[in-house]
């Protein structure tokens, strides 16, 4: 078997180049993007009590030694959510940052184990408005780049004008034929209503499966592919019980301000509108880690510090996009490896 050569022969980095210096150009101009809005550019440590507690994100630890020998668990961060959570507690209002993110059990053209993530947040300013900075900042780099067409894996988007926004419920309907909102009352998730409706449509439910088992099934086999095709695209309005970290929508409670965007079935953002309520943020992360446990035998402390800042923290909203991925489709590369300046071996 032929043996790829290493990212650092000659040959190999003169291939990638073109897509490294992109990757410069767009960064450049996205930070002066938000610093002409007035933000200001943080740098949050990555070295964390929590790496964050979604259930099927998986950390990479390492162990703080002290002067006295001492030893002490850290996590390298999966998102730097927590700690610019508590930079709007402290009284920032809109920051943004450039921020090396670790997980685990991740690969393929689409994931690195260390990976760069952009995140923003804009107090006292409604999730719609972070919904229209992560598709301008879609349409800025293409514009850096001259693309005016994505092209990933035989889906194509034009990324000019606004995203189109479709509800989760809306996409489940179309493109699945299932009736999600059905199968949550007062926002708590009815397992054997879904799986009836999962099985209608031919898709394997086991015995074991758990409502979001079932939900998250669907979303990556059947849904996400077909979104974001022909222009980008804002799935909106998520399930409550799939936003531990967002508030609750106003006009019903079974959904909450969770939206991701996408373009060429690639889902290159995540954002909220920032739960702020202690009890309740607790309440959620502890079902996270309770599920963790269950499924992989395992669970991350809790951020006590990020959990006490809440009770100061401003109404606020925020979003998680990942640049590499961006990059990726705003300078026409075909796996991550391509746009990382020193790819893991």
């Amino acid at each position: 078997m032929t043996r790829i050569s290493p990212w650092w022969t000659p040959d190999r980095h003169q291939d990638r180049r073109p897509f490294l210096l992109a990757r410069g150009r767009i960064k450049a101009a996205i930070r002066a993007w938000f610093e002409n809005e007035g933000f200001t550019e943080v740098e949050p440590g990555c070295l964390q009590v929590s790496p964050g507690n979604e259930a099927h994100l998986h950390a990479l630890s390492t162990e703080i030694i002290g002067p006295d020998l001492s030893r002490t668990r850290r996590y390298l961060h999966t998102s730097p959510e927590f700690a610019m959570k508590k930079l709007l507690a402290a009284g920032e209002t809109k920051i943004f940052a450039f921020t090396p993110c670790f997980r685990n059990r991740e690969h393929g053209p689409l994931h690195a184990t260390e990976f760069t993530m952009l995140e923003w947040y804009r107090t006292d300013a409604p999730y719609e408005q972070v919904m229209d900075d992560a598709a301008h900042l879609l349409r800025l780099a293409c514009e850096t780049t001259g693309q005016r067409l994505i092209s990933w894996r035989g889906a194509v988007a034009v990324p000019k004008g606004a995203a189109d926004r479709l509800t989760v419920a809306q996409a489940f309907a179309r493109f699945a034929g299932i009736d999600l909102l059905a199968t949550l009352q007062n926002g708590s998730p009815d397992r054997d209503a879904l799986a009836e409706q999962v099985q209608a449509q031919g898709i394997t439910v086991r015995p074991d499966d758990s409502w979001s088992d079932l939900y998250s099934r669907v979303l990556a086999a059947v849904i996400e592919p077909k979104l974001g095709l022909g222009q980008p695209q804002l799935l909106i309005e998520y399930p409550t019980v799939e936003a531990a970290l967002a508030r609750p929508s106003p006009h019903d409670c079974r959904v909450a301000e969770r939206f991701e965007l996408y373009c060429c079935g690639v889902e290159l953002a995540n954002g909220f509108g920032e739960l702020t309520d202690p009890d309740l943020q607790r309440a959620n992360l502890e079902a996270q880690m309770a599920l963790k446990h269950k499924v992989y035998g395992e669970r991350y402390p809790l951020d006590e510090d990020f959990l006490a800042s809440l009770a100061q923290m401003p109404a606020a909203s925020g979003c998680a996009l990942g640049f590499d991925r961006l990059v990726m489709l705003a300078a026409g590369a075909t796996h991550i490896q391509q746009v990382l300046w020193t790819p893991p071996e």
